[in-house]
């Protein structure tokens, strides 16, 4: 695992010296555009607009238009000179519950490493938070952007959650809500009880990108000059206002169905193990 940054975290006077690394991997499949006509792969060129010609990284640096077509060039020692100590430093600047953080600001996740020298305020922070029952509210720089984070304890490790800015979420207030809408009593209590019975303890082993296994098995059958199997499209109509109880009372009884799906789930986690 790669250190993506480097630096310390500000907890008051106490300066802890950390790494950060990325806590996801890219799940996606590595397709490659290609030229329809021929196959040969397409690659991405950048060209100056206004000769037309190609330019290579050396020749492209990056401006502020404060006026249109006039620009101002910023340098990396400009981003650095932008705030030097954020750029370096990982600043608590206040504690908060954890249930007090709408999940809508979370974005990406890094794992904290305590570097040499470090290791007994890093694990005096954490027994700090998970004794108070707090997380920490914080502000760095990583890749020429502040951002707010939350720093958390997760077993032995702390983990710091990038956030977005308050004015980075849109309001919902223009969209068409059902919010006077009459609910059926028998109508709520038997979607309740469908909830119940579909409510389980969360295991995130238990699922699994289906979508890009179907499309592996796909590119597996091409390459073997077989076609593909062709795929059900699941009904999306809307269900009828008078249809609810109804189909209600069939979701309680599906239950079996969901139990098989969920092992055969199971079987394909082993199966892929093995392989």
């Amino acid at each position: 695992m790669r250190s993506l940054w480097s630096g310390s975290i500000g907890f008051g006077l106490v300066n802890i010296p950390v790494h950060l690394y990325s806590a996801t991997l890219d799940h996606a499949l590595d397709l490659d555009m290609l030229h329809k006509e021929d196959l040969a792969p397409i690659r991405y060129a950048k060209v100056c607009k206004e000769e037309g010609e190609e330019v290579t990284q050396d020749q492209i640096v990056k401006g502020y238009e404060y006026e249109k077509g006039q620009y101002v060039i910023l340098t990396d020692e400009d981003f650095d000179n932008a705030n030097a100590a954020k750029s370096k430093r990982v600043d608590v600047i206040s504690f908060a519950q954890a249930d007090e953080l709408d999940v809508n600001y979370f974005e990406k996740p890094y794992f904290v490493e305590p570097d040499k020298g470090g290791e007994h305020a890093y694990a005096l922070l954490r027994e700090a938070l998970n004794q108070s029952k707090r997380v920490g509210i914080v502000r760095f720089v990583i890749h020429t952007r502040e951002h707010l984070g939350v720093l958390r304890p997760q077993g032995d490790l702390l983990v710091l959650n990038q956030m977005r800015f308050a004015q980075e979420l849109r309001e919902p207030s223009e969209l068409n809500l059902p919010v006077k809408q009459k609910i059926d009593t028998q109508e709520l209590k038997m979607a309740l009880n469908l909830i119940d019975q579909l409510t389980e303890r969360f295991d995130a082993e238990k699922y699994h990108d289906t979508y890009a296994e179907t499309l592996e098995q796909i590119i597996q059958a091409k390459i073997k000059g077989k076609t593909p199997e062709q795929g059900t499209v699941q009904d999306a109509t809307p269900s009828k206002v008078r249809d609810l109880m109804s189909l209600l009372k069939a979701s309680l009884k599906s239950k079996p169905e969901q139990q098989s799906r969920s092992e055969e789930t199971k079987k394909h986690r082993a199966k892929k193990k093995v392989s």
